[in-house]
């Protein structure tokens, strides 16, 4: 019988140790997490897997995949630890001495209008907590996510999946973005002006439909995209001095007060808005610090759009 049948043989820090195993899946990132070492975390590991008669984590592929048994006590233990928080007052979480390392996944657009805001606040706040930025596409980043290889990821995500919270940063919308000169006196396109230029379109893939074809489709039209490209900063340039229209996510287009040359309108056509959301799974929802820069993003960016 193993010794998990006799509480006072348990040393509740081995089980705040599994919890951090448990979300991060990684034994090196969960003794960042902790600010120990990683020989301690292993010896810890070592020590559970002997408490609960069972390995909890095991290595398939290069990365530590949960046992049933793990899978089973993980949801229990963050509960039961974040009540034991509550019960023992304020977290412990000190944003102005936490020395911790968040890593977050977004696309280039994702990077463009949450990083610019997050970052000052991060320094001013928070000037001892790290940040590790990948990108990757949505289903990659969902993965991620499941996996425990990010803590936050940002985007354009489908519907509910099992074990991922959402939330909403902001609504985005689309805005078009010329040439001043090639518009002459126009203050915009209309339709047939718009359909009749080549235009520029940013997307990790070609052989994918945007929401802007796929809003000119249901109204029974199609533009020509002459230039296909995946990042969103050389977009304005590419657009300066020619005739190229660059429909695009309002936030990510310059201020019209900073677009030399370029003049920015609406686009001619309706197009549905997005939502813009971070997710996380839901094993982090007892992470104080997770939390705290949870809530550090909504407030970098929940300004209105230029």
């Amino acid at each position: 019988m193993h010794e998990m049948n006799n509480l006072g043989a348990v040393d509740l820090n081995l089980l705040v140790v599994l919890d951090a195993l448990l979300a991060e899946r990684h034994v090196t990132r969960a003794a960042v997490r902790l600010n120990r070492s990683q020989p301690a975390v292993s010896h810890a590991l070592a020590r559970l897997r002997h408490l609960f008669g069972d390995p909890l984590l095991v290595r398939r592929s290069g990365r530590l995949e949960p046992t049933a048994r793990a899978l089973e006590i993980a949801p229990q233990l963050a509960g039961a630890l974040e009540r034991m928080r509550r019960v023992l007052g304020p977290s412990a979480f000190d944003p102005a001495e936490e020395r911790r390392t968040f890593r977050l996944a977004m696309s280039d657009y994702g990077a463009a209008v949450v990083l610019p805001g997050l970052v000052r606040m991060l320094r001013r706040q928070a000037p001892a907590i790290d940040l590790v930025v990948s990108q990757a596409s949505r289903e990659v980043m969902v993965s991620q996510v499941i996996d425990g290889e990010i803590d936050l990821a940002f985007g354009v995500f489908p519907g509910p999946v099992d074990g991922v919270r959402a939330q909403t940063l902001f609504e985005e919308s689309f805005a078009c973005l010329a040439d001043a000169a090639s518009l002459a006196a126009l203050p915009s396109l209309d339709l047939p002006a718009y359909l009749a230029r080549p235009h520029a379109l940013v997307a990790l893939r070609a052989d994918v439909d945007s929401e802007i074809d796929a809003a000119l489709a249901a109204a029974g039209h199609r533009r020509r995209v002459c230039i296909v490209l995946p990042h969103w900063g050389i977009a304005p340039d590419l657009i300066r001095g020619t005739d190229l229209v660059l429909t695009a996510a309002r936030r990510i287009l310059p201020h019209p007060a900073s677009a030399a040359g370029l003049r920015r309108f609406e686009p001619p056509f309706a197009i549905p808005t997005f939502a813009f959301r971070q997710i996380w799974h839901r094993r982090r929802d007892g992470d104080a610090g997770h939390r705290w820069l949870r809530q550090r993003v909504m407030a970098a960016t929940g300004s209105d759009p230029p």
